[in-house]
């Protein structure tokens, strides 16, 4: 008898310590494979069997997705489903080094997903919304910061959130801790640096976090008063609303986050002649194939052998 739960708990710390896994990546390993478990009434590892997944994978299939902006998806998405399907995988591939008998991980096939469709807005409306914040206010400027900095490198919205206010531009470079603790050089324009450093001369409090919470009546003062939340992180949700709003203002009608921004920073990079795996770097990606997405829609020398070639 294999104890499926205790193999469980030693495969969250393999991923952990051995891995290098984040907390969060542990947490959602956890919760997938114990949705099988208690899905399939899984208890001894014998208990996994392709009748038994197949069985998951069909009530993963008809499962509600996600309540979203007052709907509910009517199924979940494919590559939700598939995020438990890697998971058990990578569940029966620890089991298979550790040559405890189980159920082989090449019977797993992960569902079929349409190609990604990537949402990217024009290089003017991305002007547009570069030049929506506006005045010297502390909000206007802080803003205006966000913004440069995420088309000047490219960040996740997450490594943004935790930037400190002592990070060093005197250079055009510095290093962020990304996915799965690891570390890359990001590159800052100068008008992503200028940005920065007319919001930090504005600030006169002493608050750890590079882009904080400001008070309500912050536009009338140079600094985010202690208390009431001001001073705090701003958090992932409020900058997707800044974003979003300025979107607005800027008067683009497509739904523009913090990752359309990321989109526009990997496609200005390859439009303009850079090669897929140093973009590859820059964005973090470990694997190639997610930077490869953007590919079809920036191979400007397709583009041009067409122009140059075709019905002549």
């Amino acid at each position: 008898m294999a104890d499926a739960f205790k193999l469980k708990r030693e495969f969250l710390e393999y991923m952990e310590i051995e891995r290098g896994s984040s907390l969060k990546t542990v947490a959602n390993y956890d919760r997938y494979i114990t949705k099988f478990f208690e899905s399939a009434k899984i208890k001894d590892i014998g208990d996994i069997t392709e009748d038994c997944v197949r069985e998951f994978r069909l009530q993963l299939n008809r499962a509600p997705g996600r309540f979203e902006r007052g709907i509910t998806r009517a199924t979940m998405k494919k590559n939700t489903q598939n995020y438990y399907l890697i998971a058990l995988r990578r569940f029966l591939k620890y089991l298979m080094k550790r040559g405890i008998d189980a159920m082989s991980p090449e019977r797993i096939e992960l569902a079929k997903i349409k190609e990604r469709h990537l949402d990217l807005i024009s290089i003017d409306e991305l002007k547009r919304l570069l030049a929506a914040p506006d005045g010297a206010d502390i909000k206007g400027l802080r803003d205006k910061a966000i913004l440069e900095l995420f088309f000047s490198t490219g960040l996740r919205l997450s490594e943004l959130c935790s930037l400190n206010r002592d990070l060093d531009i005197s250079k055009d470079e510095f290093s962020i801790r990304g996915k799965g603790e690891k570390v890359r050089v990001v590159f800052i324009s100068e008008d992503a640096r200028s940005a920065i450093r007319a919001y930090i001369k504005k600030r006169a409090d002493m608050h750890e976090g590079l882009f904080v919470q400001l008070s309500p009546n912050a536009k009338d003062k140079e600094n985010p008063p202690a208390g009431g939340g001001a001073g705090a992180r701003l958090t992932p949700r409020s900058i997707e609303r800044m974003v979003r709003a300025y979107a607005i203002k800027a008067c683009i009608s497509k739904k523009v986050t913090p990752h359309v921004l990321r989109h526009s920073f990997a496609t200005d990079l390859l439009s303009n002649g850079a090669d897929i795996r140093s973009v590859q770097m820059m964005l973090g990606h470990a694997n190639i194939a997610t930077t490869q997405v953007y590919t079809h829609v920036t191979d400007k020398q397709l583009r041009d052998i067409h122009k140059k070639f075709h019905s002549k």
